[in-house]
């Protein structure tokens, strides 16, 4: 609710309007007084619920705007972490905010005060997890809490609750300094189970960040002897862990129904700070709402020459082709992969420069688990995937790569984008045995590249969240055509503006009922785009939206 402004209801699928009428004083002030107090954070909130409004304010200290959110008690949402709590290990949970942490640290706290028993204090320093008022919300079970009445005095809240309430366990949201990371790692120290959250992605950015690495253990720099850092690999001066980790194990809060979860948060830190791969698991709910553990194990054993080694077969490598086409929706190459009786051995792959994270998110996307085999020695390597500006850096590995004659595959940025068509042209040389080089796939244009990328980006940053119209840049009819696909992916209506050759496509705020066959648009699409005779605009029914739906997953 801002002033002058209509007010709006925010959805994942973009933005509502409530009412034409714009927001006054008086319903700012009429919706102030239905709240509690707002505190030093400017934070309110309602009696014996979870919601919570926060106030925006002109420089004079007046309310102009309101951001109510609501709040959620969801039994279950810790299911997948049970196992975790219930070994009585010191808990992080990391994610941007939105995704869910709240929610899960307060089903967290209710399970070990309920379910196991234990004497639980919850810290609560906007009263997000019990609730507004002197009454927290049943949501946390028998757990008590302690109100922080300024969140500057946080560290010092969670130092009393350990001192004067003899709990067995902490429950905290948000630590955000170092003070408050100092007084947690003092209470895991004690001998208590803490359970907490940080705003973060992944652990990298606990890593990298000064004020809360202490979480991690700390990181320092240590110089290395000639012999070792030759023996290792790596430059004279390395990143180490400083020392032991506040928290045992972490998990990384994907979304509200997957998380990646780190066992020994020391052996992760240790990993990445060796430029190697930690054991992660990927935990995500069923279908039905049952617990489905997925194990990714990224620390793999070395395929060596004699045996083990995974088999290369086409029918993976067409999967690949056809994974990544299906982003940009174009045809696969299926058709031109020649059958082979023949198997290759697997590849092992060394990355320099690039997060093993996304690498392996790439590596999944294509489908190549069992072909691509991550390895930490370049010795064994039979591929290197690097950051270029990096790699120039390093004259030890450019020599290995020189002498070792291994086939390099330069990345200018650290995406998954990136990453992803390098690995694509890695899997596409590899099978140059198998492929007739006169049936090779034909290489996608960077025009239809760039085509489909605008359109991707008009979509999902003006059409689907503002509801307006975007048209295109004009294209030549068989770009046209692919676009209208992509369009297409997304239920989204469209039509053809101008003629050849500045025929170009609109994108319409309008979504294609679920009645209206795919198919048959898509065909009605390319005779009309590939027709030069034909009208040059399409007619479509101008159905009102009065909601955008949820985007597909």
């Amino acid at each position: 609710m801002d002033l002058g402004r209509p007010p709006l209801a925010r959805f994942p699928s973009g933005d509502f309007i409530l009412s034409q009428k714009s927001i006054s004083f008086d319903d700012l002030c009429h919706a102030t007084s239905q709240v509690g107090d707002f505190g030093a954070d400017n934070r309110a909130g309602i009696s014996r619920t979870l919601h919570r409004i926060s106030a925006i304010r002109n420089r004079k200290g007046e309310i102009i705007g309101l951001t109510c959110r609501v709040g959620r008690a969801v039994p279950g949402s810790a299911n997948l972490l049970q196992d975790l709590v219930k070994d009585g290990g010191s808990l992080l949970l990391i994610g941007p905010p939105g995704v869910g942490k709240t929610t899960v640290i307060r089903e967290i706290a209710r399970m070990l005060a309920d379910d196991y028993k234990k004497r639980v204090m919850i810290v609560d320093t906007s009263n997000e997890i019990g609730g507004d008022g002197d009454i927290p919300h049943p949501g946390i079970g028998n757990a008590r809490r302690l109100q922080v009445p300024n969140q500057d005095m946080q560290h010092k809240v969670l130092i009393e609750a350990v001192e004067n309430h003899m709990p067995q366990a902490i429950v905290i949201d948000e630590i955000g300094t170092k003070l408050e990371a100092m007084a947690a790692s003092t209470i895991a120290q004690r001998g208590i189970q803490l359970v907490a959250t940080a705003h973060g992605i992944t652990i990298e950015n606990l890593i990298m960040n000064p004020s809360l690495d202490m979480l991690v253990g700390g990181v320092q720099s240590v110089t290395l002897g000639d012999e070792e850092a030759s023996r290792r690999g790596v430059q004279k001066t390395v990143l180490e862990r400083k020392g032991p980790s506040t928290f045992t194990c972490a998990a990384e809060i994907v979304s509200k129904t997957e998380l990646r979860v780190h066992r020994s948060l020391e052996d992760t830190v240790d990993a990445l700070l060796a430029g190697k791969m930690p054991n992660v698991e990927t935990r995500k709910f069923g279908s039905k709402g049952l617990v489905q553990e997925v194990y990714v194990q990224k620390e793999q054993l070395h395929i060596g020459p004699s045996g083990g080694a995974a088999q290369l077969d086409t029918d993976s490598l067409s999967n690949a082709r056809r994974t990544l086409d299906s982003a940009f929706n174009l045809d696969s190459a299926e058709g031109h992969i020649g059958r082979s009786t023949e198997a290759e051995p697997g590849l092992n792959l060394y990355a320099y420069g690039i997060s093993e994270s996304i690498a392996l998110q790439a590596i999944k996307r294509l489908e190549l688990e069992d072909i691509v085999t991550l390895t930490y020695n370049i010795s064994e390597a039979d591929a290197v995937i690097a950051l270029q500006s990096k790699l120039k850096k390093n004259t030890q590995i450019q020599a290995v790569v020189e002498s070792e004659d291994i086939p390099v595959y330069f990345t200018k940025t650290n995406s998954l984008v990136q990453i992803t068509r390098a690995l694509r042209a890695l899997a596409d040389d590899h099978m140059d045995e198998l492929i007739d080089f006169e049936d090779k796939e034909e290489v996608r244009s960077s025009e239809e590249t760039d085509a489909l990328e605008e359109a991707r980006l008009a979509i999902e940053q003006v059409v689907i969240p503002k509801g307006e119209s975007v048209q295109l840049l004009p294209r030549p009819p068989n770009i046209i055509v692919s676009q209208v696909d992509l369009v297409e992916n997304f239920k989204l209506k469209w039509e053809a503006i101008g003629q050849e050759p500045n025929e170009s496509l609109r994108i319409l705020p309008q979504f294609v009922g679920m009645e209206e066959g795919s198919m048959s648009v898509k065909q009605e699409a390319a005779n009309e785009l590939t027709d030069s005779d034909s009208s040059n605009d399409m007619d479509h029914k101008q159905n009102g939206v009065s909601r955008l739906p949820f985007l597909p997953e």
